[in-house]
Formats: structure tokens, sequence, C-alpha cells
């Protein structure tokens, strides 16, 4: 498809001819979540390009399958940067070699280590434009900050995954690039005491905008690790070059780290690129891949109660993600489901062969309340079921 015209069309025909459509970019995430059955396949990667960059406004607008390198060049020339830090999940998922597209990684709400300190992909998202299930187009938001015109779809559709519409265009909020970038690491802590530290710096006036604890198997995994004996701590900062330097002497005085060693710009940048893409995780091609979202202190907890099913993995988000990577078998899922239940946190299932992913929950069910409102909203958006179905929960 390369007009947005064209998708209307295409979608008015499979309303007609009730058949299914599987939407995608450049498809580098069709391992993620449930496999999706459909008669016909829709791509966005035909509508391609910044339709608007001011840098002064720190706005950007660009069509859904507009590579996702081409927006950060962009920015890059003009010393910005995409706020979230969206992870590159193409070598986990199979697909490496295709450049992820800018509507993938908004319709999959991937935010990656920044998300900590500034939020969600979702939270950057200040204008859509998509293609309804009723091949209608809608525009929600606009391109200006200070927008609060109308319903705010951006949020509802960033993250649906391609179930309520398809987006075509989307308008996000940058951000100046930092000048520098500096990593704390303290060697040698457990996961609980990691976190606690963490926490600590989370917690202090020194603007940390990562925070992540590798064990020694993923330390071994980062090239820029290398001659680290154990386990990781590490903690990023951003800013002015004399800023990251101050703030990284004086984070290291308030946690005692006297034997902390420090990155500059050029590691940390390799180091937390990784970390990112989650480079560390230990996954063999047949294993499955989790993500599991929950309080940071309960993060070691969930590391903990998996370790038994042959599952590993690491901690980012000061504690509150955690990476996995075990066996794809229904018994593992369900631990992984367990320990994410027994952390009050939720999870969702990344990578898994087919046979997996058709048959158990990607993420978990709903409470009633909020799976009517789910189902309504569905309903009202695509009424006649087109749209990427089961993706997220099976029947819908």
């Amino acid at each position: 498809m390369t007009t947005e015209d064209s998708i209307v069309a295409l979608v008015q025909d499979a309303i007609r001819t009730r058949e299914p459509l599987l939407v995608q970019g450049n498809g580098t995430k069709a391992g993620m979540l449930r496999p999706v059955q459909a008669a016909r396949t829709v791509s966005t990667s035909g509508l391609s390009g910044i339709n608007l960059y001011a840098p002064k406004e720190l706005i950007i607008s660009a069509a859904s399958g507009t590579p996702l390198p081409v927006i950060e060049n962009a920015m890059a020339e003009a010393g910005q940067h995409l706020i979230a830090e969206p992870p590159d999940l193409s070598d986990l998922l199979g697909a490496s070699g295709k450049p992820q597209t800018l509507g993938g990684v908004t319709a999959t709400n991937l935010s990656g280590p920044r998300r900590v300190a500034w939020g969600a992909m979702r939270d950057h998202v200040m204008g859509i434009r998509a293609v309804t299930g009723r091949a209608e187009v809608i525009r929600s938001g606009g391109r200006v900050l200070k927008n609060v015109t109308g319903l705010d779809l951006c949020k509802l559709f960033t993250g649906s995954h391609g179930t309520l519409g398809i987006i075509t265009e989307i308008t996000l909020k940058v951000l100046p690039a930092p000048e520098a970038t500096g990593t704390l690491i303290l060697p040698g802590l457990d996961a609980v005491v990691a976190v606690q530290a963490l926490s600590a710096a989370l917690g202090s006036p020194f603007g940390v905008s990562g925070a992540a604890w590798l064990p020694p198997e993923a330390v071994a995994r980062v090239p820029g690790l290398a001659g680290i004996n154990g386990s990781a701590t590490l903690i990023r900062i951003e800013e002015f070059a004399p800023s990251v330097v101050y703030r990284i002497g004086r984070l290291k005085d308030q946690l005692a780290a006297s034997n902390a060693i420090t990155l500059d710009t050029p590691a940390s940048l390799a180091v937390w690129k990784d970390i990112r893409d989650a480079r560390p995780l230990a996954a063999a091609p047949e294993d499955a891949v989790w993500r599991v979202s929950t309080r940071p202190s309960s993060g070691p907890g969930v590391l903990e109660a998996v370790r038994s099913a042959g599952v590993a993995g690491f901690l980012d988000w000061g504690g509150g993600l955690a990476w996995l990577a075990g066996p794809a078998d229904t018994a593992t899922h369900a631990a992984v489901e367990a320990a994410a239940r027994a952390a009050g946190g939720v999870w969702m299932l990344v990578r898994a062969p087919d046979t997996l992913r058709a048959t158990v929950r990607v993420v978990p069910d709903e409470a009633a309340p909020l799976a009517r409102i789910t189902r309504g909203v569905k309903a009202a958006m695509d009424p006649a079921g087109i749209l990427n179905p089961g993706r997220l929960y099976a029947g819908l």
C-alpha cells in the first residue's frame, strides 16, 4: 500500500468479504504475541517519508511506514532524539536485516531503558492518523505540544498492535539529544542489593536515565562489559559533558561505591544499546522470551521464582522490567505467569513457536469491567473484527 486511499479501499473490500487482515509494517514484530490467521496482509511499508520536522518546535511527523533509522538520522542531524528510546528486537524475533518502522514501534508501544525516567512511547505521541476497521480515516491530536482538541485516541492506538486501526501517520514530541552519556557500574551485587542501589540512584537529584542489573551470564554477552567478572549494576546519566562527570562523581560518593567502574560516552552508548535491544538475554533459538513488568522491588523475586523452571534473565527500569528466556512449553509459561501474578505484575510473551503462542495467554486476562470496555472499543473501531484478529486475546 502506497497511499492512505488504497488502504481504505482494501479495508472496504475486506469488510465486504469478511476476510481478516494481517496489519504490519516491515513485519519485524510478526513473531510477537499471538499469531494472526488472515486471508491477506496489509503493509504500511509503502507509506514512507517525513511530512514535517520542526526542530525548534520539538515536533516530527512522518508516515507510519517510514523506517526508524530515517527518523533517527534526521533528528541526529538536528541534535535531537526519540525520547522513549524504542528497542530494536529484530534479531530477537528473527527479522534481522529489516528496519523497523515508526508505525511498528508506535503500534506496539515499545520503550527502552529511558522509559524509567521519561515515560513510555505513548507519552510522546502527539498526533495520529489511522484507517479504522470501518474504513474510516480518523485523526487525533495535532502538531503542537499544547493540544487538547477532541478525544485522545493517540494513547488508545499506541499499543493496540494494529487491532483497532491501521496507523498511517504519527506525530511525535522529540527532545535535544544529550551531549554526553556516562555510566556508573557497581560490580558483584546480587539482584536484591542491586535494586536497592538502583532505587537510591533513581531517587537522587542526579537525573538518572537508565538503571539495569545484569547477572554474570548476561554481562558476558555484552562486549562493552568485557573484563567485568560477576554481575553488573548499571546507572546511566545523560547531560552536558561537565555535568555528567560531576553527577557520576557525586552519585559514586552517595552510593559509597569505591570499587565502581565508569564508562565514557562511546562505551556507554554501545552498552545501553545492547540492553535496549535485549542482547544480554541468553536466549537459545528455540527458547521463548517474556517481558514481566512489576514494581522494581519485586523484580529480583521474579527472577528467583522462575529459576527452577529453567528461566533466566536480567532487569531493566530499576528492577521493574524483567527480560526472561527459557523453554518454550506450557509448563514454563505457566511458571512465568505465576511469578508475574505473585509479584503483582503483568507479562507479555514476546517470542515463542506458533504452537505455544496460539494456545496460551500472551498477555494477562483483563478484569471483567475492563474487558467489557475493551470489547466495546473493538466493536466501535472494528465491528467486523477484520484487523489483526486474535493478536492480543483469543476471539477478539
